[in-house]
């Protein structure tokens, strides 16, 4: 897969999304198969999802790195997953893929998502806020 139909397919996975409002991506092209994207992706709610990933499409989709942060407005800090190199002594057997859960929660073991996976995770949380 080349990278531009990497980035082609985010950019559908948030068009796509019911509770994106807006967004504000950057697609950043390193190679024909290697790429950085980060973004805001603005909720329905007043929220927003901060995110990176740095992908290499070259034989699967290996996300190299990736953040998704997902905020209140008033910053209230809801959740992130990430896969950065920390948290060892914590053993989870998913590790380096992890989830912070709020500022002070515990951190977790992670399948490491995909942005439309964590989407739909805050989609969840959204209609159990609203009783749905």
């Amino acid at each position: 897969m080349q990278i531009e139909e990497y980035f082609n397919a985010l950019r559908e996975t948030i068009d796509e999304s019911p509770i994106v409002q807006s967004a504000r991506v950057t697609y950043d092209k390193r190679s024909t198969q290697i790429g950085f994207i980060r973004g805001v992706l603005y909720l329905l709610d007043g929220s927003y999802l901060h995110f990176r990933e740095f992908v290499n499409t070259e034989t699967d989709i290996d996300r190299y790195m990736y953040a998704y942060q997902y905020q209140r407005t008033d910053e209230d800090f809801i959740f992130r997953y990430d896969n950065t190199d920390h948290h060892r002594s914590l053993n989870l057997p998913t590790h380096p893929h992890h989830k912070h859960n709020g500022l002070t929660g515990p951190i977790v073991a992670s399948s490491g998502p995909t942005l439309a996976q964590a989407l739909a995770e805050i989609e969840d949380l959204l209609d159990l806020a609203q009783g749905n």
